[in-house]
């Protein structure tokens, strides 16, 4: 009844502006105390603190007609409408528990506060400030609306009358130190935001005083005759009640200060933090007379060391609104020095977040003269270079402003100077030096993304950077070095690209963006005028640069960004027939493969049909294709005729390396230049002494040739006789590639085995599908042997040690970056043997031997390796359980070869195999219902094996391999029955050491039931029974041995600290039924023998652990030299993740629940404070006047 009530009274104010809400006030505040009772509930606890809560939580625009309906009740009773206001607040708190008007009376506060603690709602955790949903969206900030609309209605009178605010202070002081987070939250967001409206009360009356001053002073100079000595009078008497209501005022922002925030910015929460340090930030800000000292910059330089990312933000965001108003760097000058260090080390910060706001503070800090020293400066400058984003823009932004801010000033009404004489053109070659400083040659794009936001203007000004490159240089005017010249093309062509794609680098992008409209006319906009520049300029770059092969090769990539269209609508065919002839110029001085790999791709950009200049492009390219290829075939000739001669002739390995790069771009497959490569390869095979460079591209050259007539078959276009003919060539092609893997040069067998790999998975089975069935002709199936080759391969070549690596040659090999190449390389190889796996072109039992290596070469080949594990589970779990199985027994059979049948099982070998099939056991999940098959197929195979070879000794004697049951001790299936056909009756009798395998794995195998059905049972159980089966003794005729086994199968599951937000516990009732504890339960009959009531089997004592802030602090005051952090530093480090440790693990956490109780002092023995201050910062280390 009395929330419908509200609700019409709420809609009233909202549809009439408010006028009866104040009325419905005036007309309760007449009837005083005596004002009768609703539905059994006081008046005071029924419609008026019900709508405020209301208003609140709907975040509606009536916030100030609330606010005088509320005033206006105070003003009739101020004891009525104080206890709607308490009610509000514990409301907002969550608390479903009410204040009574006996209560407000005759309780202190601290009983107040314990009672509502008591009445406070057991069922969830949650409460107005953290509520998720649309409802709550807008609650925190309508609620600290309320609180500056009251505290500024309420500044000329009600504040002063030392009852209100007072009561209002001591009750969020007494929540504030409440136990509950629930209230420790939401009073003090409440006493903060009610200092920081008490701080603009303050800096109203701070302005009228320095008013009424002024005015009573100019009074009093006047002189006698014109002095109103009445006037004096009133000046005095407000300037008087002025000062007063201050002292008040001051007052009472001392009391919650030292009340609440000294206490609570260092509270266990962070978000309880967080707001105290972005209210102090605020108080600064607005009122820096009176709190921008040390004695207060002192908490947010403190609060830089904390532990949690976000009150870390809160500060850095508090110190920029400071730094920012350059008038108050005078007195920021002693908080600078002390720390600066602090700050700048947080560039580096684990949180991006904070790192971007560290480096914007840096620069507004850039203001203040001569503060950061170069190595200051040098640690933000490489952070340009970061592969995130924003971090690498917030370091452009301070990089610029630093090198870049400084212009030369124009004349007024002179002309506007370009090209060399841009006023740009000391700021582009400054920007070069700086990327050669850097040494980091190979990141010009990401400097350029970086400095586009904030200097796109100067980056964009390729014609000062085509003047700098082509003009001679100014008299007096020193000309850039071959370096810088080098150095200025790269940042050009990022610059070009950056402009024509506008999207990052690789490495540096969120995702594909869609651009507004204002966007892709810039877009479109740059793309005509960088084409317009650069089709007349790049042909007399490429001129100038033609012998220069790095610079040729970024200048050739620029007409891949061109809008082709302006070369005809702005009539510069003749610039496209000159880039056409440098281009091949180009090609044919060069040799260097990058180089005319670059010249293919812009022949490629340039014929493109959709534009009109294709013809005239198609038709060079033609010209340029049939001199090649003649020149290719006639020297051929030569060369096979007279082959020793012909090896010494540059223009033979100059024409050889042409076809191959061509083919990757364009069809070369009317030139018929399969055959010539075949020949060549076959010569190789013959003489077996061919340059490998020769045999490389001859392999590359073929391979592209296929693959075009490949693409022609596929669309359809192809007669029967072309499909007979591509098929003949890829076999013979692939024959020619197995017999080069035995080549004794290591390129060549790595190119042969690549293509190989390729050439296999694509004319697999898999390229008939979709609707592609008249391919089936072509496909081709491996033979044993070939497999058998390939993965010899890849044992000998891939896992090896680096030291092994034969390909690093020169001394070469204690080079770094060599090491990573010559990995990459191997890794490359590695993944290309998986896909054939993974898409069975090869048996899946091959794979055996790749994955027991799975343990001694993580490092390197980890992830590729169990990312093919996982796809041939996907497609067959049988199968890849055989073969995971088939893994450890060669493993096995390689130990004992080694080793011999009595090797010690805790050598290290053994262990290894142990550990590798631990790792086998979590790649299968935890989903035991899907797994079943495939896990029970693994120990049936590991049974088989460890009995299959009987004792050298006779019947008594243990088998051969019986130690294996060993290494598949890591998963309870109940295969007892299938073991049992393999052992005999004395075996069961045996306890020698040397039958310790069998007895362990046995009992392993017995323990978790007598019915295979129960091996599944925990993936159905809930928390609670899952919780009482760690508690249930094992069966009695389990031995020792087994249960020490039991426990070591125990998978350790994490147990975080519960979320706990009140004194009260939560009902175990109300647990989680999904949870999984990584146990496998008793049998029922076997569990309830040994079930204990569920009071009993709870453990109801944990408490939520304090934040473990480390710090070390000696001495008082702000600026002590040794003071150190807080807290444990939070900045970026390389430290290695062991990732393989949990790798498969996907656990469920297990919630610790403690049995509810409604009693406060049935909870007496709980830890008194779920927040210890202390642990973050003790009195000795703060021991600084407060004011």
């Amino acid at each position: 009844m009395i929330i419908n009530l509200n609700n019409v009274l709420w809609s009233s104010i909202l549809l009439k502006g408010g006028k009866k809400g104040k009325k419905a006030a005036g007309e309760k505040g007449k009837g005083g105390k005596g004002a009768g009772r609703i539905n059994g509930h006081h008046q005071e606890n029924g419609m008026e603190n019900m709508m405020l809560f209301e208003v609140v939580k709907l975040g509606r625009s009536a916030m100030q007609s609330v606010v005088d309906d509320w005033i206006e009740s105070y003003k009739h009773d101020r004891d009525v409408a104080l206890l709607d206001l308490i009610n509000f607040f514990i409301q907002c708190s969550g608390c479903k528990g009410v204040v009574s008007g006996e209560m407000f009376r005759n309780m202190q506060n601290s009983e107040i506060i314990r009672r509502m603690t008591e009445e406070f709602d057991e069922d969830s955790g949650d409460y107005p400030l953290t509520i998720a949903g649309p409802q709550w969206k807008k609650f925190k900030s309508s609620f600290c609306e309320f609180i500056s609309v009251l505290v500024r209605q309420c500044q000329y009178s009600i504040i002063y009358d030392e009852y209100m605010m007072d009561t209002v202070i001591s009750l969020l002081t007494g929540l504030s130190d409440s136990q509950v987070r629930a209230f420790r939250h939401t009073s003090t967001l409440a006493a903060m935001k009610l200092m920081t409206a008490l701080v603009n009360v303050a800096l109203n009356l701070s302005i009228n005083m320095d008013n009424t001053q002024r005015q009573y002073e100019a009074e009093r100079n006047k002189i006698m005759a014109k002095r109103a000595n009445d006037r004096l009078e009133l000046l005095l008497q407000k300037r008087k009640e002025l000062q007063e209501n201050q002292d008040e005022i001051e007052n009472m922002m001392n009391a919650i200060f030292k009340g609440v925030f000294v206490h609570r910015y260092r509270d266990a929460i962070a978000e309880i933090r967080a707001i105290c340090i972005e209210e102090i930030g605020v108080w600064m800000k607005l009122y820096s007379d009176a709190f921008l000292n040390d004695s207060y910059l002192k908490y947010v330089g403190w609060t830089m060391h904390d532990k949690q990312g976000e009150v870390r933000l809160k500060c850095l965001t508090a110190l920029q609104g400071l730094y920012y108003n350059r008038e108050l760097n005078a007195r920021l000058e002693l908080f600078t020095s002390r720390f600066k260090d602090r700050i700048v080390s947080m560039t580096l910060d684990k949180e991006y977040d904070v790192a971007v706001q560290a480096i914007k503070l840096l620069t507004l800090v850039l203001n203040t003269d001569e503060v950061l020293t170069p190595e200051d400066c040098e640690s933000v400058y490489h952070l340009v270079y970061s592969a995130h984003r924003p971090v690498a823009i917030a370091a452009g932004e301070f990089l610029f402003k630093k090198l870049f801010s400084q212009r030369e000033p124009e004349e007024e009404g002179a002309p506007k100077r370009r090209g060399r004489q841009s006023p740009n053109a000391n700021l582009i070659k400054t920007t070069v030096f700086f990327f050669l400083e850097s040494e980091l040659h190979e990141h010009a794009a990401y400097l350029v993304d970086s400095l586009w936001e904030c200097g796109a203007e100067l980056l964009k000004d390729w014609e000062c950077m085509i003047s700098l490159l082509l003009d001679d240089p100014l008299p007096g005017e020193e000309a850039l070095t071959d370096r810088q010249e080098t150095a200025l093309i790269e940042i050009m062509l990022c610059t070009v690209r950056q402009a024509a794609e506008c999207h990052p680098p690789i490495g540096r992008g969120t995702g594909k963006r869609v651009m507004t409209a204002k966007e892709r006319k810039t877009q479109l906009d740059d793309k005509t005028r960088m084409t317009e520049l650069f089709a007349v300029a790049l042909p007399p770059l490429l001129a100038k640069y033609a012998v220069d092969s790095e610079k040729v090769t970024n200048l050739l990539q620029l007409p891949q960004y061109f809008d082709l269209e302006i070369y005809t609508t702005g009539r510069l065919e003749k610039h496209l027939e000159s880039l056409l002839r440098q281009i091949r110029e180009i090609v044919e001085k060069h040799t260097d493969t990058e180089v005319l790999e670059v010249c293919s791709k812009t022949y490629h950009a340039l014929c493109n049909e959709e534009f009109t200049i294709f013809n005239r492009v198609d038709i060079a390219r033609s010209q340029l294709l049939d001199e090649l290829v003649d020149k290719f075939n006639r020297l051929l000739e030569d060369f096979l005729q007279e082959l020793e001669q012909s090896f010494a002739c540059d223009p033979v390995h100059m024409c050889l390396n042409l076809p191959q790069i061509c083919c990757s771009a364009h069809d070369l497959s009317g030139w018929d230049l399969f055959t010539s490569n075949f020949k060549l390869l076959n010569t190789g095979i013959e003489n077996g002494d061919m340059p490998e460079q020769i045999v490389i591209h001859s392999l590359q050259c073929t391979h592209y040739v296929i693959l075009w007539n490949l693409a022609k078959s596929s669309e359809g276009s192809s007669r029967k006789d072309d499909m007979v003919t591509l098929r003949k060539q890829m076999r013979a092609f692939c024959m020619m590639c197995q017999r080069y893997l035995t080549n004794v040069n290591t390129a060549v067998k790595e190119q042969a085995f690549t293509i190989l790999c390729d050439l296999l998975l694509i004319f697999s089975h898999q390229m008939v599908s979709g609707g592609r069935e008249h391919l089936e002709p072509l496909v081709y199936s491996s033979e044993d042997s070939l497999q058998a080759e390939l993965l010899s391969f890849i044992l000998n070549h891939v896992f090896i040690d680096q030291d092994d690596d034969t390909n690093s040659t020169d001394g070469q090999q204690d080079d770094e970056a060599v090491k990573i190449e010559a990995l990459h390389k191997r890794r490359n190889l590695l993944a290309a043997y998986c896909k054939l796996i993974i898409y069975c072109v090869v048996d899946m039992k091959t794979g055996a031997d790749i994955f027991k290596q799975y343990m001694r070469y993580y490092n390197d080949y980890g992830d590729i390796i169990k990312e093919t594990m996982s796809k041939t589970r996907q497609i067959d779990k049988i199968q890849c359980a055989k073969t995971l199985i088939l893994s450890l027994q060669q493993l096995f059979n390689e130990m004992l070869s080694e080793l011999g049948h009595g090797f010690d099982r805790s050598s290290s070998s053994f262990c290894g195999i142990k550990e590798l099939a631990r790792r086998f056991s979590l790649t299968f999940g935890l989903d035991q219902v899907k797994t079943r098959d495939a896990i029970a197929m693994l120990h049936k195979d590991g049974i088989e094996f460890a009995f299959k070879d009987p004792s050298t000794q006779g019947e008594g004697g243990p088998p051969l391999n019986l130690a294996f049951l060993d290494i598949l001790m890591f998963s309870h299936f109940l295969l007892h029955m299938y073991l049992e056909r393999f052992m005999t009756f004395q075996m069961a009798l045996q306890r020698e050491d040397c039958w310790l395998p069998l007895i362990s794995y046995r009992n392993s195998l017995q323990a978790g039931g007598d019915d295979d059905t129960m091996s599944v049972m925990s993936g159905y159980s809930s928390r609670g029974s899952s919780v009482r089966s760690k508690k249930i003794k094992p069966p009695e005729e389990s031995s020792s041995s087994s249960e020490v086994w039991q426990q070591s199968l125990q998978t350790p599951v994490m147990l975080p600290s519960p979320h706990l937000t009140s004194t009260a516990m939560r009902d175990p009732k109300r647990a989680r039924e999904d949870s999984f504890m990584g146990v496998y339960p008793l049998p029922h009959d076997q569990q309830q023998p040994h079930q204990l009531p569920q009071h009993h089997q709870q453990t109801p004592q944990h408490h939520q652990t304090p934040m473990d802030y480390k710090y070390v602090r000696r001495g008082t005051g702000l600026m002590e030299e040794d003071e150190e952090p807080i807290v444990e530093d939070v900045m970026m480090s390389s430290e290695g993740r062991m990732d393989d440790l949990n790798e498969g693990m996907d656990f469920d956490t297990m919630d610790i629940d403690l049995p509810p109780s409604k009693n406060r002092r049935e909870r007496s023995e709980l830890k008194p404070d779920y927040f210890d201050p202390a642990s973050i910062m003790d009195e000795s280390v703060l021991g600084v006047s407060m004011f």
